[in-house]
């Protein structure tokens, strides 16, 4: 007898993942997207995978827990690890794309595969009984939002009801290379990772950085629309004016960090660093890196209008602030990311939680596997705690918090190693190692017949 077709809700980087790896296992799969009929607040485009904020996936090394988490599912076959790594940008130490090619590659090879059909409509209910992975992405229509209330509040848990949670996120400006003066910056990536000269480096002495700071401070923000409650940002992506606000240095200690970054000319390490990065292959597009913002447009012309070089520049995008949504995953879910209970429904990407281009594909791929084994029949399988995978689970079943709100993986989720290895390059190495040899059993079982 047949394996049921899996329907898969949402065509960003979860739901393609999930129905990549679906297929994969020989599954057919009903990805449904609701675009070109009606788009989020974040969409710009009508693609598959759209990025909507940076065009960075972060740290590339194996001793980043992400650039592990990117390694485990590229040898997982991941569609979209495979595809950022094929539209690759210069980003210093980091893997950046070009994100209208990646969103091509991840459409055509969607298109591709015959057992994904795609269907370009809004799913409004989850009352069809079909097994479903639910990877709407973090700004579903309010009908999703209702019908995942619905299913929510029957799940059986200790303690108060799960709650829909929410947050908010953030995007940085993107400018055009051409319409600014670099003759008062330098390319440099921090200590000459990549090809040495990835980003463009804005240097900042004491009083710019203090004009910098009064006009995050004073000039006008966009303020909460009354449906989007209070204000709770995600600490790994505060905007610029947030991080302003907790103190002078914050933002000399985060996106503005200049250490790794002297002049190489005058050797002089400036008092603190505005970074741009490509945002496409020919480096036509730049993106202010780490400032996404609330502040108003005009506020944000005038503001960033100020730094060196920026004088004349030519915004093709200015940042934007919108809610992200995510659901009480370690008391709704279990460990293969499925509904408590006995319907077959999945959740995946950032709807769960899990924050991050990587960590949201991750989750789809998780839930790909998981699905298509429990369709054909076959006998669960747990991520291996050791790998980053484990990790962005570790996060999502951790009921020990009251508050549950979203994370990128870290290496805080894997369980730690003896501590015989002192040097943290070297300990992280080890973790690497360990993760990847466990993946390998994984992958083995996953692909068994």
């Amino acid at each position: 007898m047949p394996a049921q077709r899996l329907r898969v809700i949402g065509g960003g980087l979860a739901g393609c993942e999930a129905a990549w790896q679906a297929a994969r296992l020989g599954i057919d799969v009903d990805l449904y997207e609701m675009r070109p009929h009606r788009r989020g607040p974040a969409h710009l485009s009508d693609r598959l995978a759209e990025l909507v904020c940076s065009n960075s996936m972060r740290g590339a090394a194996l001793e980043n827990a992400v650039g592990l988490l990117k390694e485990e599912l590229a040898r997982l076959g991941s569609l979209i690890v495979t595809a950022a790594r094929e539209s690759a940008v210069p980003a210093g130490g980091a893997l950046a794309v070009d994100r209208e090619r990646f969103a091509e590659l991840v459409e055509s090879r969607i298109a591709g595969n015959p057992r994904i059909a795609v269907h370009r409509e809004e799913v409004l209910d989850l009352d069809d009984p079909r097994p479903t992975v639910v990877a709407c992405g973090p700004l579903p229509g309010d009908a999703m939002l209702e019908a995942i209330d619905r299913i929510v509040s029957q799940v059986r848990v200790e303690g108060d009801a799960p709650r829909r949670l929410h947050y908010f996120d953030a995007a940085s400006p993107i400018l055009a290379a051409d319409s600014i003066d670099e003759t008062v910056m330098y390319r440099k990536s921090r200590y000459e990772k990549g090809d040495g000269d990835d980003y463009i480096n804005i240097p900042l002495d004491r009083d710019q950085y203090a004009q910098l700071l009064h006009d995050l401070r004073t000039l006008p923000r966009h303020e909460a629309k009354a449906f989007e409650g209070d204000t709770r940002f995600f600490e790994g992506c505060l905007p610029v004016e947030e991080m302003a606000d907790r103190g002078d240095d914050v933002l000399r200690f985060g996106p503005l960090k200049p250490v790794g970054l002297r002049h190489p000319v005058t050797g002089v390490t400036p008092h603190a660093v505005v970074q741009l990065r490509k945002e496409n292959r020919d480096g036509s597009a730049l993106n202010l890196v780490g400032f996404q913002t609330r502040l108003t447009w005009p506020a944000q012309r005038e503001a960033f209008g100020r730094l060196p070089g920026l004088e004349h520049a030519e915004w093709l995008r200015l940042g934007v602030m919108h809610r992200n949504t995510f659901i009480d995953s370690p008391r709704l879910l279990d460990e293969r990311l499925r509904l408590r209970g006995d319907r077959p429904l999945w959740f995946a990407g950032q709807i769960t939680g899990a924050e991050g281009y990587v960590e949201a594909a991750a989750c789809g791929a998780m839930v790909g596997i998981h699905a298509a084994r429990e369709l054909l029949g076959r006998s669960p399988l747990a991520v291996p705690p050791e790998c980053a995978l484990g990790a962005v689970v570790a996060h999502l079943q951790n009921t020990v918090s009251h508050d549950f709100q979203p994370a990128n993986v870290t290496w805080s989720m894997v369980p730690p190693l003896p501590k015989t290895i002192r040097e943290k390059k070297l300990r992280r190495a080890a973790l690497a190692e360990r993760a990847l040899a466990a993946l390998t059993l994984f992958i083995e079982r996953v692909e068994a017949p």
